[in-house]
């Protein structure tokens, strides 16, 4: 087939404007939530400054080969991921694919409750409308959270900011991926950082901020010998890089035949990171203030990490500081924004894949399958349950779902397909920064490995210990039953036809170019 054949026999892919646009919109994917909520905690639970160590260790061992194995896959094989994938790796491949899209699928739905949280916090920031008790605030009179695991009373509280950022993410995701997915990441990437500076730069003028800032960064050399701390560091590079779960593969479709990949990976792993550190500032600076005015150590705070600490902790922090409504709204703004690039990113992959596979426009898969999504979030999340359906989905999805997808994509791609030599060539000819020999042995062995252990580690401590209390008849319905959703539509949709023959493309660069033989499938 010639190369007007193949471009003529699928659709053209839309593509980034350039080498800015790309690195902008992967950081807004990379940047969201667990930056501000989850690493601080994780470094201060976790030798503080020490911790820092085994997390750049993790950043360069597993975080930016896998994250350079998804740009490889996704320009390479041009296409959403399981389109990608099939190509690599046939119905295989296509199935892993439609793992991660189920992935995606479920994160979606329970991320944007928590966007709808934060928004609704930014506007109680300026008169404080949690009050004095912020925990019975939370959990009592916004969430109105239920006994019960699972309730249809909806929480209009909720429910109505749950449907506003449905709305503002589909309308930006129509636009397409340069004039809505682009733009808002040229527009909020910047308000984020220059918002979240001013932020930390406020916090570290606060009485007790250097109390804090020595919780955080003072060493603790004896942790390290722990391997639970080592595990900790993989966990968090691997989360937040936004890898293995279909986000870097979608993107790097849309990059030009030419396009520089590892060098702007570099990028994005390093200011990801940069961010992350500067979030440890900024929270532990506030910590070290509410601290002092209590007169208590910072170990004896409560609500370190993930929503407790950003809807509880930080609103306690709000109560007490000079200029509060002003800190808050930064503080839940710059939530909002991380939490939005990072949700548009997410459904990115759902709606690419379903476009590539039944050929529909993207309205239609946008405000088709993309308001059938939000309906059901609205059902889920928008009760009195929200925050227990919310809990157990993220733990299963993230802790299992997302590293089970990355030791099988090594596996598949690397052990299986034998992929590596060609995957290497091709991101070599495209970039400046080379890779090779040692980029295949990080991705091929020594991450699976590490990911597998925390895996295999995980599924044990959940049919052991549960998790969080909750039934054992809920976790298996809301937790393993989501996992088991996914598994049955990654068997399911690689028997379903195509509406345009995948096979049919044409691989940046050619396998002339590269000196490999043999073609993709």
């Amino acid at each position: 087939m010639s190369r007007a054949d193949a471009a003529a026999a699928v659709p053209q892919r839309e593509q980034w404007t350039g080498q800015t646009g790309f690195i902008i919109s992967a950081i807004g994917s990379a940047v969201g939530l667990g930056n501000i909520w989850r690493f601080p905690g994780v470094a201060y639970e976790s030798g503080g400054g020490a911790f820092l160590i085994p997390y750049l260790v993790a950043l360069v061992t597993a975080g930016i080969p896998i994250l350079f194995l998804d740009y490889s896959i996704g320009h390479r094989f041009r296409g959403s991921v399981p389109t990608a994938l099939k190509r690599l790796g046939g119905k295989l491949g296509e199935g892993l694919g439609w793992f991660q899209v189920g992935i995606c699928v479920f994160i979606a739905l329970y991320y944007t409750a928590v966007l709808a949280w934060s928004s609704s916090y930014f506007v109680f920031s300026f008169g404080r409308g949690w009050g004095d008790d912020t925990a019975g605030f939370f959990v009592g009179e916004y969430l109105k959270v239920d006994a019960s695991p699972f309730t249809l009373d909806f929480v209009g509280a909720v429910l109505i900011p749950l449907a506003i950022m449905w709305v503002v993410t589909l309308v930006i995701l129509g636009f397409g991926v340069v004039k809505g997915v682009q733009r808002a990441n040229m527009i909020f990437i910047p308000l984020l950082i220059v918002g979240f500076l001013i932020l930390v730069i406020y916090a570290l003028t606060l009485p007790g901020a250097a109390d804090g800032l020595n919780a955080f960064f003072t060493p603790d050399f004896a942790a390290l010998g722990d391997p639970n701390v080592w595990i900790a560091a993989y966990g968090q590079v691997f989360f937040s890089l936004s890898v293995a779960f279909g986000i870097m593969i979608t993107y790097s479709t849309y990059r030009r035949r030419r396009s520089n990949m590892t060098s702007a990976g570099l990028v994005v792993a390093f200011a990801n990171s940069s961010f992350e550190i500067l979030a440890g500032i900024g929270v532990f600076a506030a910590l070290g203030f509410l601290a002092f005015q209590q007169g208590v150590g910072i170990g004896e705070l409560e609500g370190l990490t993930g929503p407790i600490l950003s809807f509880v902790t930080f609103p306690a922090i709000v109560n007490e500081m000079p200029g509060g409504p002003f800190f808050g709204a930064l503080f839940f703004g710059a939530l909002t924004l991380a939490g939005l690039t990072s949700l548009i990113s997410i459904l990115e992959v759902v709606m690419a894949a379903v476009r590539d596979k039944f050929g529909w426009s993207r309205a239609q898969a946008v405000y088709g399958f993309g308001g059938v999504l939000a309906v059901i979030s609205l059902v889920l999340f928008g009760t009195t349950s929200g925050l227990t359906a919310l809990d157990t989905i993220d733990a299963w999805t993230n802790q299992l779902g997302i590293v089970g997808s990355a030791v099988a994509m090594a596996v598949i791609v690397l052990w299986v397909r034998r992929k590596g030599p060609e995957l290497a060539k091709h991101l070599s000819t495209v970039s400046t920064f080379k890779v090779g020999t040692i980029w295949q042995v990080f991705t091929g062995i020594l991450a699976p490995i590490v990911l597998a252990y925390m895996l295999i580690s995980k599924v044990v401590d959940f049919l052991t210990n549960g998790y969080e209390g909750y039934p054992t008849w809920y976790l298996w319905v809301a937790g393993w039953g989501s996992l088991i959703v996914i598994l049955v539509f990654a068997f399911i949709l690689p028997s379903v036809r195509w509406r345009h023959d995948p096979s049919k493309f044409e691989a940046w660069p050619t396998n002339e170019q590269l000196g490999v033989k043999g073609g993709a499938r």
